[in-house]
C-alpha cells in the first residue's frame, strides 16, 4: 500500500468484487473444457479484503460444476483468512469425478459489503508429487523415557518452572506406572512415590516443564503417561493437560478432568513431523491459586510391531472358529486320505466407507468401494441439512441413487444421520423455528425419513455427537433425544439406532472420555431409549493401541456392539500413515465388542482431511492402501491337506463363506460352506 492506495502483489493490475450482498458474491470464471475429469488440479490465488477495517475475513475458492442433467455441485477447493492489510496466498486442490457441462471457479467468503480483491488465480495440474520416504526407527529406543529425572531422585534437576510459579518434590504419589503405560512398557521398576509440586499458580498454564527437542525423533509415535492431581480449591472439574510446545505450535498430548484431590491417570500421545529448533513439554490446566502435582511422567516410544504381534493371536481367538468337515455319502469312503482344499471367498466382518453421491460419477472410485467393501455410509446425502436444505423442499435423489448402487451389489448400509446436535450442523432455518416449530419440524424429520427408508437401512445414527452439542436438547428439552431414539425405532423396528461421537478413544478430549460416553448412553437408557449400539467416530491423530483397546474396554462394559463409524488417519507420510491405519484397524478387529469397521473414505480430495486417503486422485494405491489391502488379505483363511481315516478334515478360519475342493482319481468335487460366529467347532457335512 502506498499513500492509502492498494497496490498489485504483481504485474500492473488486480480485480475487485465491490457492493457485495451476499457472502457468495464475488469474482468468477467459467473453465469448461479445460479442466479434465478424474485429474486433481492445484489452485493457488492472491487475495485481500477491503472494507472490514483491518479485520480478518474468511475469502474461499469454490469449484460449481453443473450435470448434462442439471444437477448442480459445490466443491470447496481452499480458504485464507485475509485482510485490508497484505496480500494473502490461498492454496487449494480440486477433482472433477463426472463429465460435467459447466464448471465455474469463484471466489467468496467474506461478509457482505466487504470487497474481494484478487491479484491472480493460477489452476495447474497437480501432477504427481513423489513419496516421502519410509521413516528409519533403525536407532529408536522403544519403550525409554525420554523424561529426565522422571522419578525426581535428583530433586528438581532438568525441570523448570513454566511462569512464575514455584516447583517443589513432594512424597506420597503412586508406587506403580498408570494402567495404560503398564500395558505399554511391561514389568517396570515401581514409582519412587516423589512427584513435583506446582503452586503459587496465577495463569491455568503454569505448571512443570522440561525441554525434551534433542531426545525425540521425527515421525515416532509417543505414548504420553503421568499420575496428577490438584490441590484443594475452585469449584468444579479441573481440566489437566499435558501440553507441548513445538516451536510456536501447541500440541495436545491428553488431558482429563478431575473433581478432586485424589490421583488420576493422564495419557495421550503425539508425534513430530518436521525437524523443530525447540520443544518444551509442560503440564497445566487447573484455575489458578490451585496446586499442581505430577508423578511419574513417561514420554516414550511405543512399540508397535510388538503389538500387532500380541493382536494377531487376539484376532485369531476372537475372529476365528474351528471347523470340521465330514465327508457323507457313497464316495465318502474313497475320499479317505484324499487331498483337500480350502480357500474363503470373503469374510463376513462387516468393513466399509463412506460413500459420497458425486464420487460414483467415478468409475474407478465405483470399483474400488464395490471390490474392498461390504458396508456403506453416506457422507452426507442422508443429513438433514442436505435432505431439506430449504424448509420444505426436499432432496432425496441424491440418496436414492446411493441406495440403488448398494442394493445392486448387496452391500449393508447405515443411516447417517437423523438428526446433528451440533448447532453449527443444523440449517439457518431450524434454528429460527419456535419451540413449538421445532418440535413439529423434529417430528416431520422423523416421520418423513424413517417411513420413506424403512428397511433399508441397518442402522442410524440417531442425533449424531451428543457429547459435543446440544442444540435440540437445550431448545426442546432433556426428553427430547429419547424421544428421537424412541420414535425412530416405533418408525423401524428393524433398525439398530447408535449414538456416535468423537474423540472417545484417544484421550484427547474431555467432553468424550471412555467414562463420559458410558454415563451418556446410560442417561439414555434410564429415559427408555432404545440405544442399539455405541459409534466410535476413529478420526484419530497418533493413534496407540493400548489406549484405544482401554476405551474399547470401558465401553464394552454395557454389552452393546460397538462400531468404528467414520476412521481416518492423517499423515504426510504415507509410510506413517499406513502404520497409523494398521494400528486402527487391528485394535477394532481384535477387540470382542467391536462388530464393524467403517472408512471415512479412501479417495484423495473425496475426504474430509488432508493426507488420509489410501488411493491418490487418478487412482494409485499409496503405502496406506497397500497395507489396508494386505491386512483384508490376511484376514482370509485358506488350507489344504488330506481327508483323514474317519472321513474328516479339520482347520481353524475367519468367519465367512469358503470354496472346498476335493481332488480324488483326477476328479474335482466342490461345494460352498459359511462359517458362522460361535464358540464350539463347527461341523459341516458335505454329502458326496
Amino acid at each position: 500500500m502506498e499513500d492509502g492506495k492498494v497496490l498489485p502483489s504483481s504485474g500492473k493490475f488486480f480485480a475487485s468484487a465491490t457492493d457485495r450482498t451476499q457472502s457468495w458474491n464475488g469474482i468468477q470464471q467459467e473453465i469448461t473444457g479445460r479442466a479434465q475429469r478424474k485429474r486433481a488440479y492445484d489452485v493457488t490465488a492472491q487475495v485481500r479484503t477491503s472494507g472490514n477495517s483491518g479485520g480478518n475475513a474468511d475469502v474461499r475458492a469454490t469449484l460449481w460444476i453443473q450435470s448434462p442433467s442439471g444437477r448442480e455441485q459445490y466443491i470447496g477447493i481452499g480458504n485464507v483468512q485475509a485482510s485490508d492489510k497484505d496480500w494473502f496466498r490461498l492454496q487449494g486442490k480440486f477433482l472433477i469425478n463426472g463429465s460435467p457441462s459447466r464448471v465455474v471457479i469463484f471466489l467468496e467468503g467474506p461478509p457482505r459489503d466487504v470487497d474481494i480483491l484478487v491479484d491472480s488465480v493460477v489452476v495447474k495440474d497437480a501432477g504427481r508429487v513423489p513419496p516421502l520416504p519410509p521413516p528409519d526407527f533403525d536407532n529408536v529406543l522403544y519403550g525409554v523415557n525420554v523424561i529426565k529425572n522422571s522419578n525426581l531422585s535428583e530433586d528438581l534437576k532438568e525441570w523448570s518452572p513454566l511462569g512464575p510459579c514455584s516447583l517443589n518434590v513432594g512424597e506420597g504419589s503412586p508406587l506403580v506406572l498408570p494402567p495404560m503405560a503398564r500395558d505399554s512398557l511391561g514389568p517396570r521398576e515401581p514409582l519412587n512415590g516423589r512427584y513435583v509440586l506446582a503452586s503459587n499458580r496465577t495463569q491455568s498454564w503454569m505448571g512443570p516443564s522440561q525441554t525434551i527437542a534433542d531426545r525425540l525423533i521425527l515421525n515416532v509415535t509417543y505414548q504420553i503417561s503421568a499420575w496428577v492431581r490438584v490441590g484443594y480449591g475452585g469449584s468444579g472439574p479441573q481440566n489437566i493437560n499435558v501440553a507441548l510446545g513445538v516451536d510456536n505450535r501447541y500440541v495436545n498430548g491428553g488431558q482429563v478432568d478431575v473433581n478432586d484431590t485424589r490421583w488420576h491417570e493422564i495419557t495421550g500421545s503425539f508425534r513430530i513431523e518436521k525437524q523443530p529448533s525447540r520443544v518444551i513439554v509442560y503440564v497445566q490446566g487447573p484455575a489458578p491459586g490451585i496446586d499442581l502435582m505430577v508423578a511419574g511422567l513417561q514420554i516414550f516410544p511405543v512399540d508397535r510391531r510388538a503389538r500387532f504381534k500380541h493382536l494377531k493371536k487376539q484376532t485369531d481367538k476372537v475372529r476365528k472358529r474351528d471347523v470340521v468337515l465330514k465327508f457323507n455319502g457313497s464316495d465318502a469312503v474313497d475320499l479317505r486320505g484324499t487331498f483337500v482344499r480350502v480357500k474363503q471367498i470373503k469374510n463376513s466382518f462387516p468393513l466399509g466407507s463412506c460413500i459420497n453421491r458425486s464420487d460414483i460419477d467415478n468409475e474407478e472410485v465405483v470399483d474400488f468401494f464395490l471390490r474392498n467393501f461390504n458396508w456403506a455410509v453416506f457422507g452426507n446425502e442422508l443429513k438433514w441439512y442436505w435432505t431439506e436444505a430449504q424448509k420444505g423442499s426436499f432432496n432425496y435423489a441424491d440418496a436414492d441413487e446411493l441406495l440403488d448402487l448398494c442394493d445392486k451389489h448387496g452391500l449393508q448400509i447405515r443411516g447417517h444421520c437423523i438428526f446433528w446436535e451440533v448447532v453449527g450442523a443444523v440449517q439457518s432455518w431450524v434454528q429460527s423455528l419456535s419451540k413449538e416449530e421445532l418440535m413439529k419440524a423434529v417430528q416431520n424429520r422423523l416421520t418423513g425419513l424413517i417411513t420413506r427408508y424403512k428397511g433399508k437401512f441397518r442402522h442410524y445414527d440417531v442425533n449424531n455427537e451428543m457429547l459435543h452439542g446440544s442444540f435440540y436438547q437445550d431448545r426442546l428439552g432433556a426428553d427430547i433425544r429419547s424421544y428421537m431414539f424412541k420414535t425412530a425405532h416405533e418408525l423401524d423396528p428393524s433398525a439398530a439406532l447408535f449414538a456416535n461421537d468423537y474423540h472417545v478413544e484417544d484421550g484427547t478430549d474431555t467432553r468424550a472420555s471412555p467414562e463420559m460416553y458410558v454415563q451418556h448412553i446410560l442417561g439414555l437408557q434410564a429415559q427408555g431409549a432404545p440405544v442399539g449400539g455405541i459409534g466410535v467416530q476413529g478420526h484419530i491423530d497418533y493413534p496407540i493401541g493400548i489406549i484405544i483397546s482401554s476405551a474399547l474396554d470401558k465401553l464394552g462394559t454395557l454389552g452393546l456392539p460397538i462400531w468404528f463409524t467414520e476412521v481416518d488417519v492423517s499423515a504426510v507420510n504415507e509410510h506413517v500413515r499406513a502404520e497409523d491405519l494398521e494400528v486402527m484397524l487391528r485394535e477394532a478387529y481384535s477387540h470382542p465388542a467391536v462388530e464393524g469397521i467403517m472408512l471415512w473414505g479412501f479417495w484423495e480430495l473425496l475426504m474430509s482431511r488432508a493426507n488420509a486417503y489410501l488411493v491418490d486422485a487418478e487412482g494409485n494405491i499409496n503405502e496406506a492402501g497397500k497395507r489396508f489391502l494386505a491386512l483384508k488379505k490376511e484376514w482370509l483363511s485358506h488350507s489344504n491337506g488330506h481327508v483323514d481315516d474317519q472321513g474328516e478334515y479339520k482347520f481353524r478360519g475367519f468367519h465367512g463363506t469358503y470354496s472346498i475342493d476335493v481332488i480324488s482319481s483326477s476328479k474335482i468335487f466342490s461345494r460352498t460352506f459359511v462359517v458362522e460366529k460361535g464358540d464350539s467347532p463347527l461341523e459341516v457335512t458335505m454329502d458326496f
